[in-house]
């Protein structure tokens, strides 16, 4: 199947999409400029309208077809975080938890960080048990501003 690419500059940075014809594979950060196709899938158009709604703070779920390539275990944590609610966030060992037990608390961290599809696929969300920040593949700026943009519009999804 065909992969198409496109970029769009965001309060993060730019943005790398990743798709098939029909579902996004990866969202990723890169300060390279990528060759888009002349026409762009619809799933990639929705995407990109989509992010814009979320940095703009007037989106708080996603709704797109993803297909992120990963491992059994993976795809079952980055479900998990999928469940994690806009404006908040949950430990590294309460997702574990939910994937069959603490023991797993490291596997997690590493699916967490090897989520190919971020931002959409809350990774930023997850922090230490703590409750300190810790790791986040695009950078701990990065992670703390998606928290502080998710906690200054959460008053705005209550509206709703």
């Amino acid at each position: 199947m065909r992969s198409y690419f496109t970029s769009l500059e965001s309060p993060v940075g730019r943005i790398v999409l990743v798709s098939n014809d029909t579902h996004l594979k990866s969202l990723s950060f890169s300060n390279e400029q990528v060759d888009e196709p002349e026409e762009l899938p619809e799933i990639l158009l929705q995407t990109v309208h989509q992010l814009n709604e979320y940095f703009a703070g007037t989106r708080f779920q996603f709704d797109l077809e993803l297909d992120a390539d990963g491992s059994d275990f993976q795809k079952m944590v980055w479900q998990e975080l999928l469940k994690v609610p806009y404006g908040s966030t949950k430990s590294y060992r309460e997702i574990a938890l939910k994937t069959g037990s603490v023991l797993n608390t490291r596997a997690v961290g590493t699916a967490n960080g090897k989520n190919p599809i971020s931002i959409i696929v809350p990774c930023h969300r997850i922090i230490g048990s703590d409750g300190k920040m810790v790791g986040y593949a695009g950078g701990l700026e990065r992670k703390k501003w998606l928290l502080l943009h998710e906690s200054q519009h959460t008053k705005r999804l209550e509206l709703f």
